[in-house]
């Protein structure tokens, strides 16, 4: 069998795949790098999602990369808008080139020996191997087969259609229909006010409320900047204001919830008027940033309800009639689609089998180094974007700590990197902090962060700069060797 040899390959040809092989044709441009995609299309998450109205809960300004501005007219766009950034983003820098579309990566080996990783690759109805001297893995974190469905107690008597988001089905047709849709996530926020426009009405049926921030699809702070400086510094200023609101809502989230809470609920109560039930409906019973909150451009699900083209519903399901959802209240849904607009499947090392030196590695026992490598694990780094602000901000930075890395390594002859945990007692804690339902059914399949740095998580923008951009590479921790 031949080997095939590169230098770094990166899995995965979606918003990080893409940025960190930008990054690496920048700043380390005598490296051969090859993209690995599954899939048949590059964009990940952009050209998976179709259902209707699908658009990023970020603002663009923060989305897009650091190297190549956003200049679309909206702040909050739409999933085929930020697809066709992305493709613009890859064709330009020629990475578009790097992408071998239906390889699906089943193993990853080290040798110590060789310093060099064995990637056993299907594609094509055949496996191949493919080294590597660094594997970077940029696959985001959920399941793209398949999303989470709980099992419902009676669908098989249902004779309506039932779709989940993930794989929105082109002929699910809703027009003049009775909708359910099952969620308060972003999902089902983004879903309802599209399908308000043509369906007969849309239900949200929700087991708890979540926390909603209204947002204006076209930043006016932006246009103005934009109307009276040089494109590139509006939109530095425009971004570096998201990035320090950002910092600054989570911030009051932590250290005064309640305040914030009630900040968001009166917020809520005036889109909504006050005779609308707010403490059933808009009231969670978690503080703000336990989950994300959810982005409503321009109000629009507000609208939707007050002009009775939607509904919300504060229930639990009992099981599904032949006709629509029965409650535990004892009340009916009559529905004739029904959207399972309930969460995701986590998938963080996407089903890798991972060994070193004839070692597996059990990634819920990784311990993750600033978020971007994991101890243990020699030339392996994961591009991982932020949970509580804008994805792309941590992935820009994880990948230029990266090339930073690569060109230490270029200058002092290292093969081979590997954070060092000297304490294997060390305390760990889980990965993320949140209490939503994805992140707790997979708790124990994902890696830990520690209690301290450099194993311990900022989701702070500011600190991982400071770290990332500025800090020492030779900290201890991040050892490397010929």
């Amino acid at each position: 069998m031949t080997v095939e040899h590169v230098d770094i390959l990166i899995v995965g040809a979606g918003l990080s795949g893409i940025g960190a092989a930008c990054h690496l044709a920048r700043e380390c441009p005598d490296r051969q790098v090859a993209i690995l995609e599954g899939r048949e299309d590059l964009g990940g998450t952009w050209s998976l999602f179709r259902y209707p109205g699908i658009r990023c809960d970020s603002d663009m300004y923060t989305l897009g990369y650091s190297f190549r501005p956003w200049s679309g007219k909206k702040a909050i766009a739409d999933g085929p808008s930020i697809l066709q950034y992305l493709r613009d983003t890859a064709r330009e820098h020629g990475v578009d080139k790097l992408i071998r579309y239906g390889h699906q990566v089943r193993g990853a080996a080290w040798s110590s020996g060789d310093a060099r990783w064995t990637l056993q690759v299907e594609r094509g109805g055949e496996t191949v191997q493919i080294r590597a001297s660094f594997l970077v893995m940029c696959v985001g974190y959920y399941d793209y087969a398949a999303g989470y469905t709980p099992e419902f107690e009676g669908l098989a008597q249902f004779k309506g259609r039932l779709v989940h988001p993930q794989h929105w089905p082109d002929d699910v047709d809703y027009r003049g229909k009775r909708v359910v849709v099952i969620g308060s996530g972003a999902t089902a926020v983004t879903l309802i006010p599209e399908l308000a426009k043509q369906a007969a009405h849309v239900t949200m049926l929700q087991r708890s409320p979540t926390y909603m921030v209204v947002r204006p699809s076209v930043d006016p702070v932006a246009t103005w900047l934009a109307a009276r400086l040089p494109r590139g510094l509006a939109h530095r200023l425009t971004k570096t204001k998201n990035v320090l609101l950002g910092m600054y809502v989570f911030q009051i989230a932590k250290r005064r919830p309640q305040l914030l809470k009630t900040k968001l609920i009166d917020l809520v109560k005036a889109r909504l008027g006050p005779d609308y039930d707010v403490g059933t409906h808009f009231t969670p019973r978690y503080n703000p940033w336990e989950q994300r909150l959810c982005l409503v451009p321009d109000g629009d699900l507000f609208k939707a309800v007050r002009e009775q083209r939607a509904s919300v519903v504060t229930d639990h399901i009992a099981n599904f009639t032949e006709t629509g959802i029965k409650l535990r209240s004892g009340a009916e849904l009559a529905a004739d689609v029904v959207v399972s607009a309930t969460g995701l499947k986590l998938n963080l090392m996407n089903n890798l089998a991972i060994d070193v030196d004839g070692r597996r590695v059990e990634p819920g026992r990784l311990v993750s180094y600033k978020g971007v490598m994991f101890g243990g694990l020699p030339n392996f780094a994961s591009v991982f974007g932020y949970t509580n602000a804008s994805w792309t901000l941590k992935a820009d930075l994880s990948s230029r700590y990266l090339c930073r890395v690569l060109k230490h390594m270029q200058r002092s002859g290292a093969r081979q990197f590997v954070p060092h945990v000297a304490d294997p007692s060390m305390a760990v804690k889980p990965w993320v902090d949140f209490s939503s339902g994805y992140f707790l059914r997979s708790a124990d399949q994902l890696p830990k962060q520690g209690a301290d740095k450099p194993w311990k998580l900022n989701q702070n923008y500011a600190l991982d700069l400071m770290s990332m951009r500025f800090g020492s590479l030779d900290d201890g921790v991040l050892r490397f060797s010929a």
